[in-house]
């Protein structure tokens, strides 16, 4: 998306829903609203940790080629990024290799570290998840020469496709909650709630949908949150997908709690997200590589270590990653 962008009012068109009034999407049973006011008295009230320009990138991993049917290997890249292998498939989840993210290549958050997967490094890719707008989330710039470079199945939210298509980008899957889609003859992705937002502009608020995934192989679940605040959805899709066998949930971004508690979690949060999906191990993401709120760099593992103890969660059960870290999983 240009900058002219930012000024874009259409959205989605279809039947009015619980989540869906007609001419914006709702988060049901919730009624914040993002007021332009709460924006503005969070800037001026910021007390903004200082971050490190840069920090010492570990090595970064080449990822094998191709997985069979015997094994999900995951490999966290960076902030909400994975790269999902499986029966021969090669997914990855809200793709960012960018330097910057926002609506113009010069300017908005920079990386303080490096992905953990070099792009050249890539396996052939055939499918993109994107859970909602934000730049962090769709970063027009990687979608683009993915599209390009490896012509992916990319399933979005929404009221997302048009602006997208724009972009240069055809063949958009527009889902809606509980939509599921197959990604091959055992894969599917069922796009689920999560409690958000999207924007991509000064005029678009709400004007498509946000969401998670579960990603379901041969009767197990990964589930990627994407971005989201606590909330009943968890058990919802606990109750939809009683196998989850890992789950990757967003751990940073979450100061100050008075305006950012809706829409991030923050580790206590998270360790709650895990108990209610019930998943067999969880994985955080989301957190130190853009500085998008207030915390500390390294706020996010240090909170979420006490918040395993405050609730006798195992540490094993819930780890946090260093871009470029692989999970694998025998099925």
């Amino acid at each position: 998306m240009s900058f002219l962008g930012i000024f874009r009012r259409t959205g989605y068109q279809g039947p009015v829903s619980d989540h869906f009034d007609g001419e914006r999407f709702i988060m049901p049973g919730n009624p914040f609203d993002k007021s332009r006011e709460a924006v503005l008295k969070w800037m001026l009230t910021r007390e903004k940790s200082r971050w490190p320009a840069r920090v010492d990138q570990p090595p970064q991993v080449r990822p094998e080629r191709t997985v069979g049917a015997d094994r999900v290997v995951v490999t966290f890249v960076n902030h909400a990024t994975l790269l999902v292998q499986t029966h021969g498939l090669n997914i990855l989840t809200d793709p960012v290799w960018s330097e910057r993210i926002g609506p113009v290549s010069f300017a908005g958050p920079k990386r303080i570290v490096q992905p953990g997967i070099r792009y050249e490094d890539l396996p052939p890719i055939h499918a993109l998840l994107l859970s909602h707008n934000h730049y962090d989330h769709i970063d027009m710039e990687t979608v683009l020469r993915l599209f390009r470079d490896h012509k992916p199945r990319i399933l979005a939210p929404l009221g997302d496709g048009d602006w997208m298509r724009e972009a240069g980008i055809p063949g958009i899957e527009e889902m809606d909650w509980w939509q599921t889609l197959p990604l091959s003859a055992d894969i599917t992705a069922t796009f689920t709630p999560s409690q958000h937002w999207s924007a991509r502009g000064l005029f678009d608020r709400c004007l498509s949908l946000w969401g998670s995934f579960a990603i379901n192989v041969k009767g197990q679940t990964f589930y990627f949150a994407g971005d989201t605040g606590y909330g009943p959805h968890f058990k919802t899709i606990a109750e939809r997908f009683p196998r989850i066998r890992s789950a990757f949930i967003p751990i940073g971004a979450y100061e100050p709690r008075w305006f950012m508690r809706y829409q991030h979690n923050n580790p206590d949060d998270a360790v709650l997200a895990h108990q209610d999906l019930r998943a067999e191990h969880s994985i955080g993401i989301h957190f130190g590589c853009f500085q998008l709120t207030d915390e500390a760099w390294d706020a996010p593992a240090r909170e979420l270590k006490l918040a395993l103890e405050k609730y006798a969660v195992p540490a094993a059960d819930f780890a946090v990653p260093q871009p470029g870290s692989v999970f694998s999983y025998k099925l």
